[in-house]
């Protein structure tokens, strides 16, 4: 029996931030992905799976969450071109409940549950292949490190979609995801847009009561310079982590960006093969607007949209100062999950900095694969022996991994370090590069064989499990 502790404070906004919607009636539920272990933290893990179709793929409501799905209403900047029809067009929020272990809430918000107000002429569906891809993009990032959502569910729904950027007609599906939040800095700039100061002071004031519980004070005239340090500081965090971990996001518009700093809303992701800051993974980015090496660059020009709607509650010189907060927090932050990624104790700022500086020089240098070079020096010195086996052991012998290799090995192996697990006898780390998705997607499309997907599953929580042996730093 579930033993969930169920909410709704987003439906308390009330009017004006969002709209009651009806789901869509699929004519087939097929269970293709459950998250057990996300379930477990929300009181599910214990559904039937006809019980879980019924919630997740017909989305019966939970009682004590919302009655009806609520379709969210937000602006945003798609590549920085600002859209004012935007909202959820394909989704809603489903449900909110309270996570068990340590009381957060959290929303289960839908991709591909039918159309809406804010459709846009659009089927309101998601293929399967894009559901498969979000499944496998937050497993990824998860192992990783990364603060993301979690793939909840994935039900194919048994219709045919026409889409321009695949094969068609192509498999549907519905999928659900577990976040901390799903108010976006385009939320903040619809009501900005609308200048409806009361209900953005209304949106802010329960943002910092329900997310930041920490830094609201009754009356207080800088709790949006607070909001906004807080969100940056998020948001940097983020982003640091999506650099360590090789990860480009593909469409960081602002619509994309929430104000609790998880990554969430996958499109067209990738990994990169080795470091290149002008990786860019959407096929439509004819720039490279949102490159691997210019996340960073978007992330703060998204938050400096959000600073000039929260210009009207609060001073001037605080919002400004606050939004000066990102970048001191992402160079930390890059220091940390870089350290995190190698397995290695903190020796302090500046040394942490120029390791951190001469591991990027290395990996442009060389061109060595970029999660191999991680996994093999997961753990400094006590590593060097399997790195010397590794198939990127010829990239370790050249002069410019010298310098690297002094600062690796003067940094102490991190706390709880734990390199006996069998994660780390492979020799080669498990990847998600674009061209194993694609394997992955092959048997599923041409035989509706789910095995080797399946079994890409099992190796990422393998590799969860081998990284979170060891206490951060």
């Amino acid at each position: 029996m579930a033993n969930y502790r169920p909410a709704r404070t987003h439906a308390e906004l009330g009017e004006g931030f969002y709209d009651v919607v009806e789901p869509a009636k699929f004519p087939r539920h097929v269970l293709r992905y459950r998250n057990q272990r996300a379930a477990a933290r929300v009181g599910l893990d214990n559904l039937a799976d006809e019980q879980w179709i019924a919630h997740f793929g017909t989305f019966e409501p939970l009682p004590g969450s919302f009655g009806q799905p609520l379709a969210l209403r937000y602006h945003g900047h798609q590549f920085q071109n600002y859209n004012p029809d935007l909202g959820d067009g394909r989704g809603f929020l489903f449900a909110q409940l309270e996570d068990l272990h340590d009381g957060r809430l959290l929303d289960l918000g839908t991709k591909g549950s039918g159309r809406t107000p804010w459709s846009r002429g659009g089927d309101g569906r998601l293929t399967l292949k894009g559901g498969v891809r979000e499944v496998l993009a937050t497993a990824m990032l998860e192992a990783l490190g990364v603060d993301t959502s979690k793939s909840f569910s994935l039900i194919e729904t048994g219709e045919e979609l026409e889409r321009h950027d695949e094969p068609s007609p192509t498999r549907s599906s519905v999928l659900v995801r577990l976040s901390h939040s799903h108010i976006r800095i385009g939320t903040f700039q619809r009501l900005a847009f609308f200048k409806d100061e009361e209900r953005l002071e209304k949106l802010l004031d329960y943002s910092v009561k329900t997310y930041m519980p920490g830094l609201w004070r009754e009356g207080d005239k800088a709790r949006a310079a607070k909001f906004l340090g807080e969100v940056s500081e998020r948001v940097a965090r983020t982003g640091a982590q999506w650099i360590a971990a090789g990860f480009v996001h593909g469409v960081l518009n602002t619509d994309n960006i929430n104000i609790t700093g998880e990554s969430f809303d996958y499109g067209p992701w990738r990994f990169l093969p080795t470091y290149d800051p002008a990786f860019t993974a959407a096929y439509f980015d004819s720039t490279g607007l949102y490159a691997f090496g210019r996340q960073p660059d978007t992330l703060a020009w998204n938050l400096t949209r959000l600073a000039e709607c929260l210009l009207p509650l609060g001073e001037h010189a605080e919002i400004e100062a606050a939004l000066n907060r990102f970048w001191p927090a992402f160079l930390k932050s890059i220091w940390a999950a870089i350290l995190d990624r190698l397995g290695l104790a903190s020796l302090g700022d500046e040394a942490d900095a120029e390791l951190v500086t001469k591991a990027f020089e290395f990996l442009n240098a060389s061109q060595a694969p970029y999660e191999q070079f991680f996994f093999d020096w997961r753990g400094g010195r006590l590593s060097a022996e399997r790195a010397a086996k590794s198939p990127a052991a010829e990239h370790y012998a050249l002069a410019a991994f010298v310098p690297l290799r002094a600062l690796i090995e003067g940094h102490e192996p991190a706390s709880g370090l734990n390199l006996d697990h069998p994660y780390f006898a492979r020799g080669k780390p498990r990847t998600m590069l674009i061209d194993e998705v694609e394997a992955l997607w092959a048997p599923i499309a041409e035989h509706d064989d789910w095995s080797v997907f399946e079994t890409a599953l099992r190796e990422i929580e393998e590799m969860r499990q081998a990284y979170s042996a060891t206490a951060s730093t």
